[in-house]
């Protein structure tokens, strides 16, 4: 019996003094659907597999779900971070409920088609107001790098990137809107010139013009990032190419998710 006391007496001095595991410095809920597009449901599988380790490696917590409702729950309320990453809220109730949390404080990232419209109008809130994009203009095709200038050095989210640096492949999209006219958008980075012509197909390809890429809106803790969209052996439903495989782009990411998690 006095042997088993000290090995319980030693496993509990053990167990005190272990560090304590700190808590996250904040949460992130990403949401999905998974259903649409084998480039974006890639991209959507990658980030399920990447957030986790950057979020063990930043020391925040990321929740992946496909229940857009919680968009209309109290829980949202635990979360500083939202992110949209292949679509966007389809019904009243959740669009009314994101829009809340951002009015609140809340930080969102959204990816690449969680902006894309043909009907602005449907939720003039999220893409005149929010966004500033109104309506899908053009996509580049097929998906490529692109050499992308940044435009605002001086935000937490581009601090740590270069002049101008080569982005990961994905499909590109261009807007209805000029967001340069819109003094409370601003842009962090945009296509550089040098990387015309851009695409692949001479009909989907961009061959001069300004495109912006990453920007925030001044009246929201918020980031839009236009890429989320890997190249694709679609045949053989095999990934060409990695979102996360552009080492620059991915402090923009680490550095737009602490600035977002921020209260």
């Amino acid at each position: 019996m006095f042997k088993r006391l000290l090995v319980l007496f030693a496993a509990f001095l053990f167990l005190t003094t272990l560090p304590a595991q700190a808590a996250p410095r904040f949460k992130v809920l990403a949401l999905y659907s998974g259903t649409w597009d084998a480039a974006h449901i890639s991209f959507v599988k990658e980030a399920n597999e990447r957030f986790p380790q950057l979020a063990a490696q930043h020391n925040f917590s990321y929740t992946a779900s496909t229940n857009w409702n919680l968009l209309t729950s109290n829980e949202l309320a635990q979360y500083q971070v939202v992110m949209f990453l292949d679509n966007l809220p389809q019904t009243a109730a959740q669009r009314s409920g994101f829009q809340r949390y951002m009015e609140n404080g809340g930080g969102w990232l959204g990816f690449h088609v969680a902006a894309f419209t043909t009907d602005p109008g449907g939720w003039s809130w999220y893409h005149n107001t929010f966004l500033g994009t109104g309506s899908f203009r053009s996509n580049t095709w097929g998906p490529t790098t692109a050499t992308l200038r940044t435009e605002d050095r001086g935000h937490p989210s581009t601090t740590r990137l270069p002049a101008t640096w080569t982005s990961a492949v994905s499909e590109w999209y261009s807007w209805n809107n000029d967001l340069r006219r819109n003094p409370n958008i601003k842009i962090l980075a945009s296509v550089d010139s040098s990387s015309f012509p851009l695409g692949t197909d001479p009909n989907q390809s961009w061959y001069s013009g300004y495109y912006p890429i990453m920007w925030s809106n001044k009246n929201f803790r918020m980031l839009y990032a236009n890429f989320g969209h890997n190249a694709m052996d679609y045949p053989n439903n095999r990934p060409l190419s990695s979102t996360f495989g552009s080492e620059v782009q991915n402090r923009f990411l680490i550095d737009g998710l602490g600035w977002l998690g921020q209260r």
